[in-house]
């Protein structure tokens, strides 16, 4: 794998979880949902459809795992998965665990309510759980 770097409004908004074959996991730093995002490490990558075939499947592989942990993990009602990049043209894919009593239900996450950061040691254990899980 090549040169990797992450673009700094994920950086600023995340904590790392571990690093995949393909791609980097993050946390999104919002305890209203658990929210983890994947980051192929390959710089300059904007799309999926950017990626080689091979990687393209290796993204799905890392996503439907990311997806199945998450639901497992925190007991989610939908997984909603989506690759925005409006924002930050880094390729990079949301996996977000909805459950019917969230405070965005059943509207998208995004701008509906205000984050509420993690403290550093419940981020922490969550981090650790996830790698846990994922491996």
């Amino acid at each position: 794998m090549s040169e990797f770097s992450l673009h700094p409004q994920l950086e600023k908004d995340c904590f790392f979880v571990c690093d995949l074959e393909l791609s980097r996991v993050l946390l999104m730093n919002d305890s209203n949902y658990p929210w983890c995002i994947l980051v192929p490490r390959i710089d300059g990558v904007r799309e999926v459809y950017e990626l080689s075939e091979a990687r393209q499947q290796m993204l799905t592989r890392e996503s439907v795992l990311v997806a199945r942990v998450l639901m497992k993990l925190f007991d989610g009602v939908k997984m909603n998965v989506a690759a925005l990049g409006n924002v930050v043209p880094q390729l990079h894919v949301h996996h977000v665990v909805r459950k019917i009593n969230d405070p965005a239900w059943p509207k998208p996450v995004w701008g509906c309510v205000q984050p509420v950061p993690y403290d550093e040691n419940s981020a922490k254990e969550i981090c650790r759980t996830i790698t846990a899980a994922l491996r």
